[in-house]
């Protein structure tokens, strides 16, 4: 299982954990690499939130509900930017099933050239349509993706101003570790670009719990969060799972008030947004904390991650194990980046009460893991 601070996504493990990071949009450019892809992933308060029900959570449904009610086609809506310009392109192409490449070779077809990369940059809210010439052709993909005419002009926000954005130093630390197009960048749609961009994380305790069975049954998750400007009053979390056999059966939020939980099935990831119970004032703290347990998979964990895109000042990853499937060996490591081969690797020791834990002071960006083997 595996999770990272700011943002989480589907590495080797059985569970990434929490999300935040801070992405700023490009202009309208061709040299975004190619993506092509579907969806089918601070601070704390006071409050407590209501546990969710214990069942396994459908894709875009509601696990906990606070104040307001919260519809499925706002959760949606809201997961994967449905109601934008992004979110009905990357709807619209799914539907109609048709690769960046295909869509790239029919507008050429009709006259216009349109890259595959410009077209990943829009499908992701990096950028988006503004010269005669893509108007033109976002008029053409309504055509080629048999959508209402003004279905996605009628979208399309303010003209940004002109010139290439350099990607601001959190978006590109978050895209340094993560890498293009993550599981956590499909699962928040548009909201990837700003999410949590308003506070970082100052220390982080994650608890994993290793069932009998030697699977995932569940993950306890503390956070401290600062403020980085006034008004700071939510952050989002997104958790991600490896075995699609694993899927979150109860949500408690113990620090801080849950509004938002959904599951997406298809990206085998939770989203979560909690709200501190307050605005903060700059550079104020506040704390965060949620469980979340984790139905039975089908093959047994056997590493747990979290990356970071910046400096922690403190980070506690513990794992629990079930007495009948304890571990042979266990080590800790870290990743440049996700995907990156584990280097600093170190044995830890199981202790009497079967745990092990890593604590690191002023711990840098990248992925920080636990891994463990079984026996015969």
């Amino acid at each position: 299982m595996s999770s990272r601070t700011d943002i989480d996504t589907d590495t080797e493990a059985d569970v990434n954990a929490e999300a935040e990071v801070d992405v700023n949009a490009d202009t309208d450019t061709d040299t975004d690499p190619d993506a092509d892809f579907g969806l089918t992933e601070a601070g704390g308060g006071t409050a407590t939130g209501a546990p969710a029900s214990a069942r396994p959570l459908e894709a875009h449904t509601t696990a906990a509900r606070t104040g307001e009610a919260i519809t499925a086609s706002d959760l949606h809506a809201a997961a994967t930017g449905a109601d934008t310009f992004p979110g009905v392109l990357r709807q619209a192409l799914n539907r109609r099933g048709l690769s960046l490449e295909r869509v790239s070779e029919r507008l050429r077809g009709r006259g216009i050239a349109i890259s595959q990369a410009t077209l990943s940059s829009w499908q992701r809210g990096r950028s988006q349509p503004e010269r005669a010439r893509s108007l033109r052709a976002v008029e053409v993909l309504e055509e080629i993706l048999e959508l209402p005419a003004g279905a996605l002009r009628s979208l399309l926000g303010p003209r940004r101003p002109r010139g290439r954005t350099t990607p601001a130093g959190d978006e590109g630390a978050a895209l340094q570790i993560l890498g293009e197009d993550s599981v956590v960048e499909k699962a928040l749609g548009a909201r990837f670009r700003h999410f949590n961009q308003e506070t970082s994380s100052l220390v982080v305790h994650d608890m994993v719990t290793i069932g009998e069975s030697g699977t995932l049954s569940g993950i306890s998750t503390t956070n401290v969060l600062r403020a980085g400007r006034a008004g700071a009053d939510r952050a989002i979390f997104v958790l991600s799972f490896d075995d699609e056999a694993a899927e979150p059966v109860d949500i408690r939020v113990t620090c801080g008030r849950l509004v938002e939980a959904t599951y997406l099935k298809g990206l085998k990831s939770l989203v979560l947004e909690i709200h501190f119970g307050r605005k903060l004032a700059k550079l104020d703290t506040t704390v965060v904390s949620y469980a979340v347990d984790v139905s039975p998979s089908e093959t047994p964990a056997t590493h747990y991650e979290r990356w970071s895109r910046t400096n922690l000042h403190e980070y506690l990853q513990q794992v629990f194990f079930h007495p009948g499937a304890l571990p042979s060996d266990c080590h800790r490591y870290v990743r440049e980046k996700v995907g990156a081969p584990p280097r600093a690797q170190r044995r830890i020791p199981l202790s009497d009460a079967h745990n092990v834990h890593v604590l690191t002071s002023r711990c840098k960006p990248g992925v920080h893991g636990v891994a463990w083997e079984y026996g015969p």
